[in-house]
């Protein structure tokens, strides 16, 4: 018996992996936070009989007396989470909690909300000249940070941003960012990216409070922060420049 934490994706069922699917599609028993994960994603499970469990309401200790039972039976499990469960999953625990108990489990990755707004803008993160870096992050709210993980000392890399769980703090964002990427720096805020009712504002620090605020976005958006956003004067890549393509491209015969 194996409890899987399967990342679901951003929203989208087409974006779950193929092995994810699979187990979900196998497992006699799924866990699903139901305010996260669409309920199309159940579709299946149900139709097959699946004892499937919207844990949104749930604590802790009885989504692990769901996995606990399932193990006393010889179940397997398919825990889902949105987008990938090693970022903000809050797996830590319910893995914590199975190795005292024993039971055995497996992480399968997903497909982020960052990699997936990404390709709803149409925009690469890391640009030659312009930013080779990625921070992701979390506003500070209830959740304690240290000194050197506050915005304010995330921004001072200059790196492209992407902060989770901080849009109802956008004006505090905006205000942490400006003295170190400057009121012309591009945002773009996606608001349940690759859901039907998806929807996304772009801007800059210095007029995105007020655009987010005319389309109400309240929670469930992901702020981008970079000058990748609007960069048009970056240099080309290493791998296609016509002196250097052969390095990357030359094909390893040497095992032939």
């Amino acid at each position: 018996m194996t409890v899987y934490f399967i990342g679901a994706g951003p929203g989208d069922p087409e974006l779950m992996t193929i092995k994810g699917q699979r187990l979900l599609d196998e497992a006699p028993v799924v866990l699903f936070a139901g305010s996260l994960i669409p309920e199309e994603n159940m579709a299946t499970a149900r139709s097959r009989g699946a004892l499937v469990v919207d844990t949104a309401s749930l604590a802790l200790d009885a989504i692990v007396d769901y996995m606990v039972a399932a193990h006393d039976k010889g179940q397997d499990v398919a825990r889902l989470h949105s987008g990938d469960p090693m970022l903000y999953g809050a797996i830590g625990e319910q893995i914590r909690k199975l190795e005292d108990l024993g039971i055995d489990y497996q992480i399968i990755p997903g497909v982020m909300a960052t990699s997936a707004s990404a390709a709803w803008l149409g925009k690469e993160l890391t640009l030659s000249g312009i930013s080779q870096t990625v921070i992701l992050t979390r506003y500070e709210g209830k959740t304690p940070f240290p000194e050197r993980e506050r915005l304010p000392a995330l921004a001072a890399t200059g790196a492209t941003l992407a902060i989770h769980l901080g849009v109802t703090r956008i004006h505090k964002i905006v205000d942490d960012l400006i003295p170190f990427y400057g009121k012309d720096c591009p945002v773009a805020v996606c608001y349940r990216t690759s859901w039907p009712d998806q929807d996304k504002v772009v801007g800059t620090l210095g007029d995105i409070v007020e655009k987010v605020r005319e389309r109400k976005f309240t929670r469930t958006s992901l702020v981008i922060v970079g000058h990748v956003l609007d960069a048009d004067n970056f240099d080309d890549s290493y791998l296609y420049d016509e002196g250097q393509a052969h390095i990357y491209r030359k094909k390893d015969h040497s095992k032939k």
